[in-house]
């Protein structure tokens, strides 16, 4: 018997495509997820757009790169990419192109990229702890190095939503940043959707780099 998939219920299952160089890759990534009832693959019959798309590559190069500008920008599809492997300076890039989670596939289960699906359909981001740290210690970079920063206007981005973020930051979930400021999972998620939506910016990890670069966090 299929072990089973723990997993937070969703109303309807999340629509899939899979995205793979090669047919090994593909066929064991769509095997993982048909693991998952909160998940619906569509395959070579089904051509339906899907809600969310799954990259598998072997590095980050600039076809990958590509890739995902292609699916987050032309098909304005939530992406998780599926990497064997990737560099410090490679999280950046591909945190810029609009990409909400990460999965090295050495650790995808069926467990973990669900879970990294259903936090790609909401928006939110889902980063190894190190990739994010990594994130961070290059947009702190960013900043020192640039010749005269300019701040943005203090109203831009209330103190509420300061406090939130440099928790984001350091890898903490929705619940775990209301329990620590004492607000409910509700109030978390609605700032950040209001942040996000009011600046524009893609998910939950832009919203973190926009928060370095202009000096927040």
């Amino acid at each position: 018997m299929q072990p089973t998939v723990e997993s937070v219920p969703t109303t309807q299952p999340v629509l899939v495509t899979v995205h793979a160089s090669d047919p090994i890759s593909q066929a064991g990534v769509v095997s993982q997820l048909r693991q998952c009832a909160e998940i619906v693959v569509a395959d070579d019959i089904r051509r339906d757009r899907g809600q969310v798309a799954l990259l598998v590559v072997g590095t980050v190069d600039e076809a990958t790169l590509v890739s995902l500008r292609r699916l987050v920008h032309a098909e304005n599809v939530r992406v998780v990419l599926v990497v064997d492997r990737m560099r410090g300076a490679d999280v950046l890039d591909v945190a810029g192109c609009g990409v909400t989670a990460i999965v090295r596939r050495r650790e995808a289960t069926p467990a973990r990229l669900l879970r990294a699906v259903l936090a790609a359909h909401q928006g939110h981001g889902e980063l190894p702890p190190d990739l994010l740290g990594r994130l961070i210690a290059q947009m702190g970079r960013l900043q020192s190095s640039a010749q005269g920063p300019t701040r943005l206007a203090p109203a831009e981005m209330t103190p509420r939503e300061v406090d939130i973020l440099r928790l984001v930051a350091e890898g903490l979930d929705t619940a775990e940043v209301a329990a620590k400021l004492a607000y409910s999972e509700r109030t978390v998620k609605n700032d950040l959707q209001n942040l996000t939506s009011r600046l524009h910016l893609r998910n939950r990890t832009h919203a973190v780099a926009y928060a370095l670069r202009a000096g927040y966090i």
